[in-house]
């Protein structure tokens, strides 16, 4: 019977309980950061905005390295080429949103 995390090769590739650790820590810790700073009003407007997407996209580079052990494939990279080419999906859906929300006179 095949083992859950086996690789084609044979070997078992998980992340340690370090890494697993420090990865929930980060988690953890960039969850908390914004979730003080809207509570407790320290930051308003494009301040508040730009600190809660410097945490999101952080959260989003913790969770694909510890978790998801994209820094642990070996070549050929298919999951970070399919990751690149559904964020260029998404860049193009929300900023092709963004433009038509922003732009279009006929709403008026």
């Amino acid at each position: 019977m095949a083992q859950p995390n086996a690789t084609h090769d044979g070997e078992v590739m998980h992340g340690s309980f370090k890494s697993y650790t420090i990865g929930f820590i980060c988690s953890i810790v960039l969850t908390v950061i914004p979730i003080v700073i809207v509570l407790n009003g320290w930051l308003e407007g494009k301040a508040n905005a730009i600190v809660l997407m410097i945490a999101a996209t952080l959260q989003l580079v913790v969770q694909l390295l510890f978790f998801m052990h994209l820094r642990d494939e070996k070549k050929p990279r298919y999951n970070l080429i399919s990751l690149l080419l559904g964020l260029v999906i998404l860049v193009v859906i929300v900023a092709g949103s963004m433009w038509i929300m922003m732009y279009n006179m006929v709403a008026l």
